[in-house]
């Protein structure tokens, strides 16, 4: 039988074998633990990471903002693709490490749209 992450890269596998970054339109690779999410654009072509962003680069949240992983989720979309455009990267191919399409994976890709990168 097995295992959850086993299963999981065996998804991921799967979709890594439709999806190719390049360096004009890298692929937005999705990490998910269970406290923190992570977010890079790869260029496949040279096996290199162009952008990354995480949740623990984010700043503290004041008393007021909202709390939790999916708000969080968003920030990290925002937060790479600010990053992403400040390369001149503006297209780029999702990848969503296995997991699936719902959640935070969904609100980084929503991020991503919003900070001005397109799929």
């Amino acid at each position: 039988m097995l295992v959850k992450q086993q299963k999981r890269q065996r998804r991921h596998k799967r979709v890594r074998a439709k999806i190719f970054g390049t360096s004009k339109v890298p692929r937005l690779c999705v990490f998910r633990s269970s406290r923190h999410i992570y977010a890079q654009l790869i260029d496949d072509e040279k096996a290199q990471t162009l952008v990354s962003a995480n949740d623990l680069e984010l700043k503290k949240p004041s008393p007021r903002a909202k709390k939790g992983k999916i708000n969080q989720a968003l920030e990290v979309g925002k937060l790479i693709a600010k990053k992403a455009i400040e390369k001149k990267i503006k297209k780029i191919v999702f990848d969503r490490g296995g997991y699936k399409y719902h959640g935070r994976v969904k609100t980084v890709a929503e991020g991503a749209r919003e900070g001005g990168l397109m799929f």
